[in-house]
């Protein structure tokens, strides 16, 4: 069976990205391969061996157009409400927490942030399916 491993996204500014990624989920660089044209960053934390893969191209000066196909990367936290207090106090805005329910029972509590290059993350309680 395949083990999925990482997941990669293109950022302008590394250090930007960098410190979002620590100050937000706690995620520090792991590895950084500067190549001719690009380097590649690869973030993650003791949580998981999931790691995120930072590209950026060194001739880029213009933010990335993300299209309408991205949807979002997810993360699971054991206190959502911790979470959202903790990374608002840190200066990144965060949607306000919002709860699905299907079948009158509780699915899912959340809220999204939004990283410097557009790109969103859900931040999930940890709960029934999400682990």
């Amino acid at each position: 069976m395949a083990k999925i491993i990482h997941s990669m996204i293109r950022v302008l500014e590394e250090q930007r990205s960098i410190t979002f990624y620590r100050t937000a989920f706690g995620l520090d660089v792991a590895d950084r391969y500067p190549f001719d044209g690009f380097t590649l960053i690869y973030l993650r934390n003791p949580e998981t061996d999931f790691e995120l893969e930072l590209t950026v191209n060194h001739d880029r000066d213009t933010p990335y157009a993300l299209g309408e196909g991205y949807g979002h990367m997810a993360v699971v936290v054991q206190d959502l409400d911790g979470e959202h207090k903790r990374i608002t106090s840190g200066g990144i805005a965060a949607t306000p927490i919002k709860e699905f329910f299907r079948d009158g029972a509780l699915m899912a509590r959340f809220f999204f942030v939004t990283d410097p290059d557009g790109y969103k993350i859900e931040v999930l309680q940890k709960h029934g399916r999400f682990q």
